[in-house]
């Protein structure tokens, strides 16, 4: 395989490099990225059985497919992964008495729970409601010892440390325990989804980023704030996203680690109507939500996982309790979108329709080579439309400027 990952290595940077017919250099940025997904998740996809003929056909389709088709099997290839973890995590977790071909339809509980706030939801104090839904038995296991089974059944998982970037503002990093291959899922980015319609509800807003370092934009303008969900907790639980831990970030690191150009595209809060926000079951010792404490690159280091946008289906629920996000409002709020594949973009003028697949717009970190024992690194691409902090060192600065084009 090693010989195979070369090639699919030199088609990705054969790839970066050619031409688009894109004009906005955020959408060419946005292509570039789909395409090296591709490449990377189809080559796990691959598995150890692979020859060379498997590899230059998917070589080729990444120069040939559109880019709808390379976002629609980049989307199988993540969520083909997420099953298989999924499946490892029932396996640890559930009570023999409940490990049957019958899926844990967990999700289905919160429906009849009553909905609240979602401005009480942001600014906090208000007591969970009563009647929450049930929480399913499982295991009495710590998050430790999940841990440790997880590595058993799928060959890694993920634990906090210092880091071993050589700064002082480095502080704790993320590593991998065990061997992944490339183009595996490494980490979920968990936390609380906000669409544009809920942009002024982010906690801290307007300048949300300012003391938060665990917020990430994806291309079509979702923010995800992992602060609320810090290291997870001791059990599974119902989640409401509302407290936030006791653990200290680096807020001087933090205050740039943020989507620094977000709070420019924030107005007034909204006026009136309520927002409202459900509670669901979740796997709180998740080992692999923890992709928010990925450190970027110090200098003559490269990153090694990339962002990717994962579309997760709710259609899946026997899946739902391991995915650690949880959505702020309700999805059928009226705002124009301009749809590009199976991402959403703010319009001004929009004759298409939004989708009625319900999706949970999510972020994993996926690898672009192969990974053992090591600290996770990732290139945060920050604005350079501003002064950035002492330890940001580029990666690669026309990637940068065109992400935040």
């Amino acid at each position: 395989m090693a010989f195979l990952f070369q090639k699919f290595q030199k088609a990705v940077r054969t790839l970066a490099k050619s031409p688009t017919f894109a004009k906005d250099p955020r959408q060419l940025q946005f292509e570039a990225d789909v395409n090296k997904l591709f490449l990377y998740t189809s080559y796990n996809r691959l598995g150890g059985n692979a020859d060379e003929k498997d590899a230059q056909e998917i070589i080729e389709l990444s120069g040939k497919a559109s880019l709808i088709d390379q976002q629609k099997q980049v989307q199988e290839n993540i969520h083909c992964h997420i099953r298989t973890f999924s499946k490892s995590m029932d396996v640890i977790l559930l009570p023999s008495s409940m490990k049957t071909e019958e899926p844990l339809h967990s999700s289905v509980q919160t429906n009849a729970v009553p909905r609240r706030s979602g401005l009480s939801f942001a600014v906090g104090g208000v007591a969970p409601p009563s009647n929450q839904p049930v929480v399913p038995e499982t295991q009495p296991l710590s998050r430790a010892e999940l841990s440790k089974s997880l590595k058993d059944h799928m060959g890694y998982t993920l634990e906090l440390k210092p880091s071993e970037i050589p700064h002082k503002e480095a502080g704790r990093g993320l590593f991998i325990d065990g061997e992944a291959e490339v183009g595996s899922v490494i980490a979920f980015y968990p936390g609380v989804i906000y669409s544009p319609a809920y942009y002024r509800y982010i906690p801290g807003y307007p300048r949300v980023d300012a003391e938060n370092p665990y917020l990430i934009t994806r291309y079509d303008g979702t923010v995800i704030n992992a602060q609320p969900w810090g290291e997870g907790a001791d059990s599974r639980e119902v989640w409401d996203g509302l407290t936030v831990p006791e653990f200290r970030p680096n807020i001087s690191q933090g205050a740039e680690k943020g989507s620094d150009r977000m709070w420019k595209m924030l107005s007034k809060p909204l006026e009136g109507g309520r927002r409202e926000i459900g509670l669901e079951i979740l796997e709180r010792r998740n080992p692999l939500a923890l992709g928010h404490f990925a450190n970027h690159p110090g200098k003559d280091m490269t990153p090694n996982v990339m962002v990717c946008p994962y579309d997760f289906p709710l259609t899946e629920m026997e899946m739902r309790t391991h995915i650690p996000n949880i959505l702020f409002g309700r999805d059928n709020e009226p705002v124009q979108m301009n749809r590009f594949g199976s991402f959403w973009f703010k319009s001004r003028s929009s004759t298409e329709s939004t989708s009625d697949v319900p999706v949970l717009k999510c972020l994993v970190l996926v690898a672009t080579r192969a990974l053992c024992d090591e600290e996770i690194l990732l290139n945060y691409r920050l604005s350079n439309s501003k002064r950035r902090p002492a330890w940001y060192t580029p990666v690669d600065e026309e990637e940068d400027r065109r992400r935040w084009s």
